[in-house]
């Protein structure tokens, strides 16, 4: 371009003083970038490239036989083991973790030769958090009452703080993965972008950049019939009663299976006027003259018509007359059709959608989630834009729509959520699913629920692998520094330094941190205990984001038996966002106990459930008592228990205790008949060939063979297992529980059969 002198000085000027430009020299500079383009505080073209191994926390296949002689009687598209379990072909991911980094791994890691062998990936939609005053609280039933569990602080910050801050850092971060997600998308994929009627003109111009214009297919209206309860509804405003859906496809290429809606009544009393006697059919009566035909008034009529009568193939015609579908209403006339209305596929779909309801409150489909959408919504949708087979993902899953109705509509897909309780949610209703289409005779496929966990950690005190080996450990020192400093700040307990293996100090009690990047072990707990005696230590506080299985709690009774008492407490992914830890909000909750007993007979084995402890804490009863107003109740958790705290009209405060029993605190609990059985296997890069390598992790995947779970129409749990046939010799049993607020804890137990 040719620039005037004094825009030429101007421009000098500028870059010389560090000073940014203004806009108009952008298309002056670069000609060929005259488009419309989204700007906002913060904007980066820098996209995440990180790969990260997935890493196995459970595999879940709704038990095909009880014993392997059953297997025969099974039919099944897939290659099965002894137990009519699924071995080989795809296995559907639930995923739990940031999006960002699963979409990041899947694009850019081993899995995706995986997703590209089942054809790609053919269909993506998201419903991401788009309500700046949206409540990410979930309800939880208990002893009658219903106890509003609070979001985790992480969920907390990534979405009601990423509103918090404006629409600038809800469109980064959508951004950033839209271009993920473009990328990850196959070359005739097509996304649907769920969105609110508040954001939905921000985002189509960010997707209009990511996607491009050209490949703009739909904005969907979704009526959802009811509005929300905003403040000036009808005063101030209309009611808001729509989302928005964009649609928008990768390369121009993509299947489209147009779905139809049912005609009016108007249209039908006004067209199909016809019932036939023998069957009660509607029916309406068409010249047959074929597309274009002549229309009445014509003088070239009837001649025309009669032209196009004859043009029918003779057979054609006489199928026609048997099937009793050609009449001739008068002599002489052009024959008539008869159009059967339970045959005509209805009215094209147009992207006005009036006719899905939300999730009801008595709908057998209701999770409780929130953000729940109608599974005749996602029905559509996948209907429209997928073949059965196909593989679609959905990476803001909440309570598993998505997943829910691909299954059923028999195709693979992907889900994930940063939500510990979305992905629990999500669970039972996937093993309700492959329950159904059991009792139905219908094929299922196994799902598997993965994590980047530990990967994860290691990424975050992550060292750089082009330095020399001097230089790495002098970095890796740095970084483990940094990494308990910030444990003990989130915990808030004072630094130490003339301790082997303790790390702080809180309230009397020391604090020991486990590894980033591995469970806490029997040795590591027998080196603390050791070094306790030493030192005639009594109090002790353990961290760790995992603990070896069958730790405990053998080794705490050990430990007390010594006169020392040891806490452990899980370290919540929460530490590693600066702001939690900033504002104090990082909770160590203490570890849940399982007890269980075993039963044999003969060569099977049944798992009795007989005891569960938690020590989860949310809000206090003191601060309850303080602050309440009279007339007014409150349910809060203390230290494993439920309260209800009531204060009547005279100020009179009653406790009410709702967890009367221990199994008030069980949601969902399952068995691994044969734990060790598999391996956990991962796929790591080679950095000298490049080439993706196995490793065992040292890890075993927990084979969920039998599970018994509350759903909401039915709160019965059942506490003793079926029989399992299992192989003679000496076997472990892990046994898994989730409480009621989606966090899960496991136990071995070893028997000989």
């Amino acid at each position: 371009m040719k620039l005037t002198d004094n825009e030429i000085r101007d421009i000098t000027q500028r870059l010389e003083a560090g000073k940014p430009l203004p806009d108009k020299y952008r298309f002056l500079l670069f000609e060929d970038k005259r488009e419309v383009e989204l700007i906002w505080n913060g904007k980066t073209n820098e996209v995440c490239n990180i790969v990260l191994p997935f890493q196995t926390i459970e595999q879940v296949d709704e038990p095909r036989a009880e014993k392997p002689a059953d297997t025969a009687l099974q039919m099944s598209l897939f290659d099965l083991d002894n137990r009519g379990r699924q071995l080989k072909g795809w296995t559907n991911k639930l995923i739990w973790g940031d999006n960002k980094l699963i979409l990041s791994s899947l694009k850019n890691g081993p899995l995706r030769a995986e997703i590209e062998k089942q054809g790609g990936l053919k269909l993506i939609y998201i419903d991401p958090p788009f309500d700046v005053g949206a409540d990410f609280s979930m309800d939880i039933e208990i002893g009658g009452d219903t106890f509003t569990k609070k979001p985790n602080i992480l969920e907390e910050i990534a979405y009601r703080d990423t509103w918090g801050k404006g629409a600038d850092s809800f469109i980064a971060m959508i951004y950033e993965r839209l271009v993920l997600m473009r990328d990850l998308l196959a070359e005739d994929g097509l996304l649907f972008l769920h969105m609110g009627w508040n954001i939905s003109h921000h985002v189509r111009l960010a997707v209009d950049e990511v996607f491009g214009r050209k490949n703009f297919i739909n904005q969907i209206i979704w009526r959802r019939q009811t509005a929300h309860s905003d403040i000036g509804q009808g005063s101030q405003h209309m009611g808001r009663i729509h989302d928005v859906v964009l649609l928008y496809s990768k390369s121009g290429q993509f299947t489209w299976n147009m779905q139809y809606q049912p005609y009016s009544q108007e249209y039908v009393d006004a067209f199909y006027k016809h019932i036939e006697l023998e069957t009660g059919r509607k029916y309406r009566l068409s010249d047959i003259t074929g597309p274009g035909g002549a229309a009445k008034g014509n003088p070239s009529y009837e001649f025309l018509g009669i032209t196009r009568f004859w043009r029918f193939k003779r057979e054609k015609m006489e199928e026609l007359y048997c099937q009793g579908r050609i009449i001739q209403t008068k002599p002489n006339t052009v024959p008539q059709q008869k159009r059967y209305l339970d045959e005509m596929p209805g009215v094209p779909l147009q992207d006005l959608w009036l006719d899905i309801n939300t999730v009801q409150p008595q709908a057998l489909e209701r999770t409780g989630y929130a953000t729940q959408k109608p599974e005749e919504l996602l029905e559509r949708i996948i209907k429209l834009g997928t073949n059965e087979g196909d593989l679609i993902a959905d990476f803001f899953c909440g309570s598993g729509t998505t997943a829910a109705v691909a299954e059923k509509l028999g195709r693979k897909w992907i889900a994930s959520d940063l939500g510990k309780f979305a992905l629990h949610t999500t669970r039972k209703r996937m093993i309700g699913v492959q329950r159904q289409l059991k009792a139905q005779g219908k094929d299922y496929r196994a799902f598997e629920i993965l994590n980047l966990g530990k990967y994860e950690r290691q990424h975050y005190i992550g060292v750089n692998p082009d330095l020399r080996e001097e230089q790495k450990q002098q970095q890796l020192a740095t970084k483990e520094a940094a990494f308990l400093e910030l444990i003990l700040r989130a915990y808030r307990a004072e630094k130490v330094a003339q301790f082997a293996c303790f790390h702080g100090r809180k309230a009397g009690r020391l604090v020991a941190v486990g590894p980033v990047n591995l469970p806490v072990t029997r040795l590591f707990v027998e080196e603390i205990i050791l070094e306790c005696r030493k030192q005639h230590i009594t109090k002790v506080d353990i961290l760790g984001f995992e603990f070896e299985m069958g730790l405990f709690p053998n080794v705490l009774d050990e430990a007390r038996a010594k006169g020392i008492d040891i806490a452990p407490k899980y370290i919540p992914a929460e530490v590693f966002d600066k702001r939690a830890v900033e504002k104090n909000q990082v909770v160590f909750h203490d570890v849940s106990f399982i007890e269980v007993k075993p039963h044999i007979k003969g060569n099977t084995v049944a798992v009795e459930l007989t005891d569960f402890s938690v020590f989860y804490s949310q809000d206090s009863i003191a601060h309850a008592e303080a602050t309440l107003k009279d007339k007014q109740s409150k349910i809060v958790v203390e230290k494993g228990q439920i309260v209800k705290v009531s204060k009547d009209k005279d100020g009179v405060i009653t406790r009410e205790q709702l967890t009367q029993h221990w199994t008030d605190w069980i949601d969902y609990w399952s068995v691994d008949f044969d734990f060790e059985n598999k391996r956990e296997i991962i796929r790591v890069q080679n950095l000298e060939t490049g080439e993706w390598e196995e490793q065992w992790t040292g890890d075993y995947i927990f084979e969920n063979e039998w599970q018994s779970f509350r759903t909401k129409k039915d709160r019965s749990l059942e506490l003793i297992s079926v029989f399992q046939e299992i192989m003679p010799g000496r076997r472990k049993i892990a046994v898994k529980v989730v409480d009621i607020f989606g966090n899960g804890t496991m136990t071995i137990v070893e028997v000989r059969v």
